[in-house]
């Protein structure tokens, strides 16, 4: 819980995540939120990007010691899989979202073989839906995906079932609770709204303002 509550306040720190219960954002999904979570922001900050990064080697090294590959997510998992996969000096592969339209028409790009044990890379999970689909692009191709890591999880009751029901663990490092936790702790939100960010994980599709 320190490392998460440490990454909670490198994101909240650079804008990464911004909370604005008052005036939710809209999804692509529809869905009315009081966060809204963009990483990429990161990838301008040198010295944060570097923590986090050391961050997510530590996880695959510690969680996933059997790791041959790293797979980011196209496109905000690419960065944060070749910086890993760099200074663990492991393989780097990265996976599109369809098949390539010309060329090679491939959907994973790079160099791998059947059976290498995988760990995916994400920038962020919410439903899981997107990611979950990776995982099958790559078993469909032969590789054994041992887990997936990323930066943050919005801990969706939905998205730790759908993880949990194709047998890939996830590691997030930092989530919606840790955030919330440190952003009250911060004053960037007030105490008397933690009830109503916490209604709207449990159910974001109905949340109302």
């Amino acid at each position: 819980m320190t490392h998460q509550k440490a990454v909670a306040e490198k994101l909240l720190q650079v804008a990464a995540v911004q909370l604005r219960p008052e005036q939710p954002y809209t999804w692509a999904s529809g869905w009315k939120s009081p966060i809204y979570c963009d990483n990429r922001r990161i990838l301008s900050f040198p010295y944060i990007r570097d923590f986090i990064k050391s961050e997510m080697c530590n996880v695959v090294f510690e969680d996933f010691p059997a790791a041959q590959l790293l797979a980011g997510v196209a496109t905000a998992g690419i960065p944060w899989g070749a910086m890993a996969a760099d200074q663990l000096k492991l393989p780097f592969i990265y996976v599109r979202p369809k098949p390539k339209e010309h060329g090679m028409g491939n959907q994973i790009e790079g160099y791998f073989t059947p059976g290498q044990q995988v760990v995916v890379v994400e920038d962020l999970v919410s439903t899981g839906k997107s990611s979950l689909q990776v995982v099958d692009v790559m078993k469909a191709a032969g590789l054994d995906v041992v887990g997936m890591v990323c930066i943050f999880s919005y801990g969706f009751p939905q998205a730790e079932e759908a993880f949990a029901k194709a047998g890939v663990p996830l590691r997030a490092l930092t989530q919606y609770g840790t955030l919330i936790e440190k952003a009250i702790e911060t004053g960037m939100v007030s105490a008397d709204l933690q009830t109503t960010l916490e209604e709207w994980r449990q159910n974001p599709a109905q949340w109302k303002q």
